[in-house]
């Protein structure tokens, strides 16, 4: 049976600085994750996509930002265990076992939860059924072979606006299409959008799309109007996606929907359990990932007093190190 300190589940942002600031603190680390590679959502979704809110940072690619949090925690050598989920969760003499895909436990003195949303798909485009196969994209990976094609971006949130932003100055042509005059976006990103040449159409919807094995074009219906058809050869759906926690759901973990209870100091109802980051829930919380950071921080000082009682919670900054 492998052992460590402290198991950290999901190697998205918030784990990768828990992983970081567990060996800060000399504990030792396990990041586990069903994704083949570190960043979690940000590597699967959008590693090349900018991502504006993260402190000290004007401005910085989810690859760039992903790779940087693992230079970061590598010095202290935590063990990645990537492809695999962690199933099960177990006690034994007070500390928990987690059992892994494959039949492999983990031992640990604590665990911290950072499993962004949980297991994510990307919500269908309602149109696409019996569609082109080719030409219809829910995750941009690379923007550049992007370059000199007509964009139809479908959807009224960040994602839609962020990749709007990024296309435009590659693309052809970018047509966002959204069903509501009103957008879930941030504003100033909505008014970037609007200040470029990117047509938004509002209150309409893609009905239908056109092409024989790749698509060619899109028919746009605005609500009470006409069709307009236009010429289009990569659909980005930007809808949301829907999540699944997965086995942690059957784990017994106090759930709102599909985020963890926790209290300030981002434990869970289970003994030595700790959340951080997206998947949690608690009174006046905000998504992003600045806040992950410094749940991580909280759950791992946390944890390691969960660990050994006799440690002290805040050990000082990690400027004072060395």
């Amino acid at each position: 049976m492998r052992e460590v300190d402290v198991a950290v589940i999901g190697a998205g942002p918030a784990g990768l600085f828990a992983a970081y600031y567990a060996g800060f603190r000399g504990l030792s680390v396990a990041v586990i994750d069903a994704l083949p590679e570190p960043g979690g959502q940000v590597t699967a979704m959008y590693p090349e996509k900018l991502i504006l809110d993260v402190a000290g940072f004007p401005a910085v690619k989810g690859r760039d930002l992903v790779a940087n949090l693992v230079a970061q925690a590598a010095p202290f050598g935590p063990q990645y265990l990537l492809g695999t989920r962690a199933e099960k969760l177990a006690y034994a003499d007070g500390r928990p076992v987690l059992g892994l895909a494959g039949g492999e436990q983990l031992a640990c003195g604590a665990v911290v939860v950072t499993g962004g949303l949980g297991s994510f798909s990307p919500r269908p485009l309602p149109c696409a059924d019996g569609a082109p196969g080719s030409g219809i994209l829910y995750f941009v990976t690379e923007p550049t072979e992007l370059t000199d094609r007509d964009v139809l971006i479908v959807g009224g949130g960040d994602s839609a606006f962020d990749w709007a932003l990024a296309l435009q100055p590659l693309a052809r042509s970018v047509t966002l299409v959204h069903r509501r005059e009103k957008f879930r976006a941030h504003a100033s990103t909505v008014a970037r959008v609007l200040s470029l040449p990117v047509r938004v159409v509002v209150n309409a919807e893609v009905t239908r799309l056109l092409g024989d094995g790749a698509v060619t074009g899109a028919e746009v219906t605005v609500r009470g109007g006409a069709t307009e058809t236009l010429p289009v050869d990569v659909v980005v759906a930007a809808l949301g996606f829907t999540a699944d926690l997965g086995p942690l759901a059957e784990w017994g973990l106090g759930l709102d929907r599909r985020q963890i209870l926790v209290d300030s100091a981002m434990a869970t109802n289970l003994p030595r359990v700790f959340a951080a980051g997206d998947i949690t829930e608690y009174p006046g919380k905000v998504r992003l990932i600045a806040t992950g950071f410094g749940e991580a921080a909280t759950a791992v000082n946390n944890a390691a007093v969960a660990i050994d009682p006799s440690a002290h919670l805040f050990p000082g900054h990690s400027s004072d190190a060395g």
